[in-house]
């Protein structure tokens, strides 16, 4: 064994790996925070992750960890384990600024978050808050006031957004695990871009008190992390009813770490097609047929009317997000961001009727979604129609046509979270180029299906997420 302080760099290992060498007296607490917070200092200015970085607290926290081992004792699945967050997480004493100008002269938050506790609590240790998109409303993790995320694997890329903080965070190796939102695919899309896995659980699965919220009826907060084995250790560490969200599942917690590698014999593996074929790039779904090949999954399934949901998520995303926003649009409009702020001012505007045919739709579409489920798994489609645009790029073209960048990168993932469905963005090297993703999909409260599937992926080498080379 090394000696108590000696370690590799903790961008190499893993979440598991950092918390077993804790556990086992390989290394401290301090050592490990202290070698994160040295490595944000070095990588960070390039990539733009971090907002805020609290070194003070992550010492204090870390040498009260290395005591209580000590002491003999017990340590939680995840102690010693650097972790940030999305910036819309309230953390104690900062105020809650969620990406925007505005928030940040907000009284400080009097706690963290319910998720941001419950990582605590597994022993987990808070480095910072992470960048994003003002107000979540963005795809590509550019923010006017705090700069964008600047994509790890390429700094001339985008990160993807709007949880891009969390994603370039991991990809960089400067925390094994992040926590972001995704409400029409802001986990799923930074995760593809960056090279990382990252996990949408089920609408009201996790807890999203101490949050700022987007949209209520579609907010969702989960991990991303370099590994499905660090995703599980996450997930299970956050799960469990909450009262003080109420949408907040009342099931139990059930874990999936204990079934992570039990075998796949029998499970229907399908690839959407139609919609989830088309309007991409070709090695967008050339990477999801490798990962099909990787399953066996030669089935195809037709996601009915996936346009029209996409549809539907934008008109009630602008609706309830223009809701949220409106007495800020009205006393301060010149400080948000002008390409949120013009979308929230067009949802303000919305016919009333529209959006009630849109909840209508939802109700009918979530059915038959469902109905799918009766013969399959899980179903596998593209994460995003491309790679990561470069960064500050307006317009791309997707089946030979020329598209606003912003609006159309979430074109797979909207279609989704629309109904609350838990996926898993899977990391797809498919050449030496960035990274994609795909979405592995699974019927409602059904996590451990998708995570099994990652991780049998990951152990056969289809998928990874190494880290940046910076």
């Amino acid at each position: 064994m090394s000696g108590p302080d000696t370690m590799t760099d903790p961008s190499t290992m893993t979440a598991e790996a950092l918390a077993g060498a804790f556990r086992d007296g390989t290394v401290s607490a301090s050592a490990t925070v202290a070698a994160v917070l040295a490595r944000i200092e070095r990588v960070d200015p390039a990539v733009n992750a971090f907002t805020d970085v609290l070194s003070k607290r992550a010492t204090a926290r870390a040498a009260t960890l290395d005591a209580a081992r000590a002491r003999g004792e017990p340590m939680g699945p995840l102690a010693g384990v650097p972790f940030a967050v999305k910036n819309l997480f309230d953390i104690a004493g900062l105020p809650t600024r969620a990406g925007s100008k505005i928030n940040r002269v907000r009284p400080p938050a009097s706690r963290d978050g319910a998720l941001v506790r419950r990582m605590e609590a597994a022993g987990a240790i808070l480095v910072g808050g992470l960048n994003m998109g003002e107000y979540a409303y963005d795809f590509t993790g550019e923010n006017v006031h705090d700069g964008s995320t600047r994509n790890p694997h390429d700094l001339g890329h985008m990160s993807g957004g709007s949880s891009g903080g969390s994603g370039g965070a991991v990809g960089a190796g400067l925390v094994p695990i992040a926590l972001g939102s995704d409400t029409n695919g802001s986990i799923r899309v930074p995760s593809a871009f960056c090279g990382c896995f990252g996990l949408k659980p089920t609408y009201g699965r996790l807890t999203r008190a101490g949050s700022f919220p987007f949209v209520g009826s579609l907010d969702h907060l989960g991990p991303m992390a370099r590994s499905v084995a660090d995703l599980a250790l996450a997930y299970d560490a956050m799960q469990g009813p909450d009262p003080d969200d109420p949408v907040a599942t009342t099931r139990s917690a059930e874990p999936v770490g204990p079934i992570l590698d039990e075998g796949l014999g029998g499970l229907r593996v399908a690839v959407a097609d139609g919609y989830f074929a088309r309007g991409g790039d070709a090695e967008a779904f050339e990477a999801v047929a490798h990962v099909a090949r990787a399953l066996d999954g030669t089935r195809r399934v037709t996601i009915p009317e996936a346009a029209r949901a996409r549809a539907a998520a934008y008109l009630i995303t602008a609706a309830e997000g223009a809701a949220l926003h409106l007495e800020r649009l009205r006393s301060q409009g010149h400080d948000f961001d002008p390409a949120v702020r013009d979308r929230l001012i067009a949802g303000a505007m919305m016919p009333a009727p529209l959006v009630e045919r849109a909840q209508r739709f939802r109700r009918w579409y979530r059915a038959a979604v469902l109905d799918l489920f009766r013969e399959v798994d899980v179903i596998l489609a593209p994460a995003t129609p491309c790679r990561a645009p470069r960064s500050g790029q307006t317009t791309f073209v997707l089946d030979g046509v020329t598209l606003p960048v912003r609006a159309n990168i979430g074109v797979f993932t909207q279609p989704i979270s629309f109904i609350g469905l838990p996926v898993v963005a899977v990391p797809v090297r498919l050449d030496d180029g960035l990274p994609l993703g795909v979405q592995v999909i699974a019927a409602p409260w059904r996590e451990d299906l998708a995570l099994r599937v990652a991780r049998r992926l990951e152990r056969d080498g289809i998928v990874r997420a190494p880290v940046a080379d910076l």
